[in-house]
């Protein structure tokens, strides 16, 4: 016996899993959507304003929410341990004088 939500009666049903045509086009608005914050100086997706509307509103329709919210917080941290490499690279580079 599992534990459901009140109101259900078993476990939900699990929403088809997208197919390669469908990754693949959530992949390419992903790419063209930061391309787009890359060409505006913005790191943190949905801080952009009106900038890139476009790409973001095609990012959002192809993409599942979840993907969107993994690729977000990938692209921040991507961002963040390139700084960090550099930083040690640099820290590296003066210890060795």
């Amino acid at each position: 016996m599992g534990w459901w939500p009140f109101g259900t009666t078993g476990p939900a049903e699990d929403p088809t899993p997208p197919t390669r045509h469908e990754r693949q086009k959530c992949w390419e608005s992903r790419d063209a959507y930061f391309a787009c914050l890359d060409g505006v100086g913005v790191i943190n997706a949905g801080t952009e304003g009106k900038a890139c509307s476009a790409e973001n509103r095609v990012y959002q329709k192809t993409c599942a929410q979840s993907w969107i919210t993994y690729f977000n917080e990938r692209r921040k941290l991507a961002f963040a341990q390139k700084d960090m490499l550099a930083q040690a690279s640099a820290q590296n580079s003066s210890a060795k004088r």
